[in-house]
């Protein structure tokens, strides 16, 4: 009993630091300029429509069948660009956070199992569930948590990566850890982490759609040649 209330207290304690270091780093630790995507932004009278996602019926009318597999992957897009998803695949070794993607307080590292460094574990702040957070910051008001919390391995680092390139990535065995079509479509559509990115706990915005349309995109995209953007 006595380790185990030892234990919670320093995990209390990394837990306070993380949120008082942001306030006290400011703008001294941003994260370091990356690569301009090729993929531009979307128009600001876009905005509405950047929160939600197309369906596959949507892309009927495009008759050229590579054509429309390339419309559905940049439609998913909208989630893979999204800091909500880009943070946890970072181009560096410290992840990032928030939506101006700032680097990741207090200044841990991915480690050699991307699951942290002995003794600032990932774990060590993010438990099984999102945490809320009372009487600490404004900005902050809940802690990420899944019972798989971690980086995406650095071969699948998107920081700064055009969509044409994460698309490529994304389809290399060699760096997605030899997972078919067939297993990427399954990890998009059912991934309990990556549906973290829909449901991210107080104070933070979701990112676009649903897992399941998500899923959907996937599915399609990939029965339509799995063709990417240049």
């Amino acid at each position: 009993m006595r380790n185990q209330t030892r234990a919670g207290l320093i995990r209390a304690a990394l837990i306070a630091t993380s949120l008082a270091l942001p306030l006290a780093a400011g703008a001294q630790d941003r994260a370091p300029e990356a690569p301009a995507p090729s993929t531009p932004a979307l128009p600001q009278n876009d905005q509405n429509q950047a929160k939600s996602l197309k369906s596959v019926a949507d892309f009927d009318n495009i008759a050229d069948e590579t054509e429309r597999s390339i419309a559905i992957f940049q439609e998913t897009g909208k989630v893979l660009l999204n800091p909500r998803c880009v943070n946890c695949h970072p181009a560096g070794d410290r992840p990032l956070q928030g939506m101006d993607m700032h680097l990741h307080q207090p200044p841990v590292q991915r480690g050699d199992a991307d699951f942290g460094m002995p003794g600032m574990m990932c774990n060590t702040c993010h438990g099984p569930k999102n945490a809320p957070v009372v009487a600490q910051s404004d900005n902050i008001k809940s802690i990420p948590g899944n019972p798989n919390w971690h980086l995406a391995p650095i071969e699948m680092a998107w920081q700064g990566r055009s969509l044409g390139d994460i698309c490529r990535q994304i389809k290399d065995q060699d760096r997605n850890g030899g997972k078919t079509l067939a297993e990427l479509v399954e990890h998009m559509a059912s991934d309990d982490l990556v549906g973290w990115g829909w449901h991210p706990g107080k104070g933070r915005e979701p990112v676009p759609g649903t897992q399941k349309q998500f899923g959907e995109l996937y599915k399609a995209w990939a029965a339509t040649g799995a063709h990417c953007p240049d």
